[in-house]
């Protein structure tokens, strides 16, 4: 259970708790080639991590319409304080984006989904083909082939 901080304020020490209610992912939890969903208030963004805090995201029309090689720092509350290497539902994904000084910041996230690769191509079922499975690539990422595995929240 979570015991407030003496030295932070109510609004910081609720902000806490409440990331831990509404659940995220840490991206040290992450393996390379994880294909993240996160749907914001206003943009869907697809995020393929690398490792450590590097990604490909794209889905904002005008920082990430393509894929972009950013450096994701974490999730705000829409304050100065940043949880480092998380993304979290309501708060606000930060990254620093190569050809902008500053971070972008977007909305509020509603939602943060992981998308798993089947591993085989469609074709070969249809022509009884023996399966395949090639390891998926930032380039080829998103497939077409992948579902929605699910939701990340906080283990009871």
């Amino acid at each position: 259970m979570f015991t407030p901080h003496p030295n932070l304020s109510d609004e910081v020490n609720g902000n806490i708790v409440r990331s831990e209610i509404e659940g995220g992912v840490c991206l040290g939890d992450l393996p390379p080639s994880t294909v993240l969903e996160i749907q914001t208030q206003h943009h869907r963004y697809t995020a393929v991590f690398l490792g450590e805090s590097q990604a490909l995201i794209s889905g904002h029309p005008e920082y990430c319409p393509e894929p972009v090689l950013v450096a994701i720092a974490g999730s705000t509350w829409g304050g100065s304080m940043l949880k480092l290497r998380y993304i979290g539902r309501g708060m606000h994904l930060e990254f620093c984006h190569p050809e902008y000084r500053t971070p972008i910041v977007t909305s509020r996230i509603q939602e943060v989904r992981e998308r798993v690769h089947l591993g085989f191509d469609e074709s070969s079922i249809e022509n009884n083909a023996p399966m395949s499975s090639p390891a998926p690539t930032p380039e080829s990422m998103p497939a077409p082939s992948m579902l929605v595995r699910g939701t990340f929240t906080k283990p009871s």
